[in-house]
Order: structure tokens, then sequence, then C-alpha cells
């Protein structure tokens, strides 16, 4: 099947589930209905790396048994991949039957939490309610945003506002930053933790005192209370496996660090050039979406220090023979080196990106010793 045609299909059948359900606004859950919230186990793709949110609601009076989703979208949004990186793709919530939803993850083998939520019958009807009208009215449509919104603070969002207070809000690892609390999920993903490191800016080094990812709220949920009692009921295993990270030869820090052995001691001006010239490359695109993107994680990217634009200007002054154009350019990526590292000197990521400023400051060194203009020594 046409894989465009087969995403069509796929789209529709949601929207079928989401309209479906959102007429259920009428249906009046029963005093043993339950509502709760789900998490969902990491994958070992990159969309699946954090996990999932979702609220679940179960009557089994009324024959229902749905779970709300507000992590899709469509894939055929006109510029998808642009719109994703400036930060203006819709997101919205679709309706899944339970039964469709676990075999989903069965089938991925990724486990599922339940945490039950301990209010009272008229706050579960109020919270169907607000999830059918969101879905109905089109409330649930949102700019995705990392950090400040996604599939969890959507979540968390509408408990709060049905229960007319902020009971859920983070209360563990309010002392590590944004950058910190991601490290554990690429465990066995490098280059994914490398790439988010030198792409995300300055506001992932904040303390992360905002919900936003599933396993976070699982464990504020934990703590939260309502009413003078514990919010959710003891967290309830669904199915559960074991996260094997699949062994690669090549998505591992020792490729990373062979490369760039490999770069330093080869000792060609060659491949000198097109290492330098590739990460000024990485600084152009850097450059471009911290302008263009409107995702306030890629914003004020001190990282550009170390992947420096004006590296490219190191194939001209070679093309046209200016040597010291090239010291010079050398000697003031240098200094932008400098700069770098103690800027990250107490970030996160500073044993991650290290071995790339020494190469690059190796790099460096050797072309302006090579070009430096020698004075002659008179006797």
């Amino acid at each position: 099947m046409n894989a465009s045609l087969l995403k069509k299909i796929t789209l529709l059948i949601l929207l079928f589930f989401s309209i479906n359900y959102s007429f259920g606004q009428n249906i009046q859950l029963s005093k043993n209905a339950k509502v709760s919230v789900i998490t969902c186990g990491t994958g070992n793709e990159s969309y699946s790396l954090f996990g999932h949110t979702a609220i679940r609601v179960q009557d089994t009076a009324s024959s229902v048994d749905v779970i709300y989703n507000y992590g899709a979208f469509d894939f055929n949004t006109p510029n998808f991949v642009m719109k994703f990186i400036k930060g203006d793709l819709q997101y919205f919530a679709v309706a899944h039957s339970y039964p469709d939803f676990i075999n989903q993850y069965l089938y991925e083998k990724r486990s599922v939490y339940e945490q039950e939520l301990n209010i009272a019958t008229p706050l579960k009807q109020k919270l169907f309610d607000n999830l059918n009208t969101s879905l109905a009215s089109g409330e649930s449509h949102y700019t995705y945003k990392f950090i400040d919104k996604n599939c969890t603070s959507m979540v968390v969002a509408i408990i709060n506002k049905t229960l007319g207070t902020a009971a859920i809000v983070k209360n563990a690892d309010t002392d590590l930053t944004y950058r910190t609390i991601l490290y554990p999920y690429f465990y066995g993903h490098f280059y994914e933790k490398l790439g988010t490191s030198i792409i995300f800016g300055k506001k992932v080094d904040q303390l992360g005192t905002q919900l936003f990812l599933p396993f976070e709220l699982l464990k504020s949920l934990k703590k939260a209370s309502f009413e003078n009692h514990p919010l959710a009921l003891e967290s309830k295993t669904i199915i559960e496996f074991k996260n094997e990270v699949p062994f690669s030869w090549w998505n591992n820090p020792y490729t990373y660090i062979l490369l760039l052995l490999f770069i330093i001691f080869i000792k060609k001006k060659s491949v000198a050039l097109f290492y330098l010239s590739f990460i000024a490359v990485i600084g152009v695109f850097f450059t471009f979406v911290g302008f263009y993107s409107s995702h306030l994680e890629l914003g004020y990217n001190y990282n550009i220090l170390l992947f420096n634009p004006t590296l490219l200007g190191l194939l001209y002054f070679y093309w046209t023979k200016n040597k010291k154009g090239i010291y010079q350019l050398a000697l003031f990526n240098l200094l932008s080196l400098v700069v770098y590292f103690f800027l990250i000197i107490n970030k996160a990521h500073l044993i991650l990106v290290l071995p790339m400023v020494i190469t690059s400051a190796i790099l460096l060194v050797r072309l302006a010793i090579q070009n430096k203009k020698r004075i002659p020594i008179v006797i």
C-alpha cells in the first residue's frame, strides 16, 4: 500500500474515533468510573525516547474505556518539516479504544503504567466532559513546544483545569537542569545525545521546574495531593518490558573518539579543512534556526562558538592563498574556543563536546603555525 495513502487512512481512523467519543459528552459516568493518567515507556526510536502520557476514562457500566492522547499530528501537513523546525506545527488530541492503545504498545514492546486519580465522581464526570469538549471544539489543537507544550503538559493542564487548582506541579528533580534531566533517556543513543546537546541553547540550562516529560509527571503524581489526600493511587503496571537497547557498531562514543583521533593524527590539510568546514556548516544551521524557529530551546545557542560559521572563511583564504587571513581567522576561532570552554565548564554537556573542542583547537593551532608570517632575522 502507498505510504501516503496509509497515513491518510490512519488519520481518518483516528479522527473517526475522536468524533465518535466526542459525542460521549452526554454519557453520565457511574460511581464506579475510573480516570487515570497513563505513562508509556520509552522506546528505541527517536520519537519514543522520552515516553508518552495519556488519560484513560473507564466505566464498565457505560461501556466506556477510552484513551485520550494529546500527541497526534498530521504527516500530510504542507511544509511539515519546516513547520516543525519553525515551531508552528499543530498537534491535537485523539481518542483511542483502550484495547487498541495497549495493543500498539505490546507490539512496540514498551511498558505502560497507570495512576488512578483519587477524585470524586462529579470531578471525574467534569474531566470526561472537558476531554470530549476539547476534542469536539478543537481546543485540543496546540502548537507543539518541546518543553512548554507537549503531550505531558497538555494532560497536566486539563486535569488542573478540571480540579480548579494547580494540584499537579513539578515536585521532583527541581534542582536539576532540563539538559541534565534529559540525559538518562539517551542511554544507548550516543549521537542523539550529542546532537541534542549541541542544538539546544541557553533555555535547557535552566532548572527543570516545569513538567514536560512523562516519567517526571509519574514521579510528581506520587507526591501530589488534592483536598488533603493523595491525588493519585499507587502506580499500577499494566504491561512491562525490559528496555533492551540494541547494540550498535556506530552509535556509541568509541566511534566518535576514533573519528576525531583520525582527524588529528592524519595531519592532512584537506581533512582538517573538511572537518572545520563541516562544523561551520552546522553553525550556519544553528544561526538559521536561532532566528527562524520559535522553539525557545534553540535560541541563544552558545555552542555556535564551537561550530563557528566564520570557519567557512578558511576555504576562501586557502583558495586565494591568503596566509594572513588563515592565520588571523585561526586565532579568532581559538579565542572563541577559549570563551566557549569557560561558558560550558559547569554545563552538563562539557564531557560530550570536550573532544571536539580539543580537536578543533589542535587543528587551528596547526593552521596558525603553518601560516604565521615569518620575520627574517638579520645578523
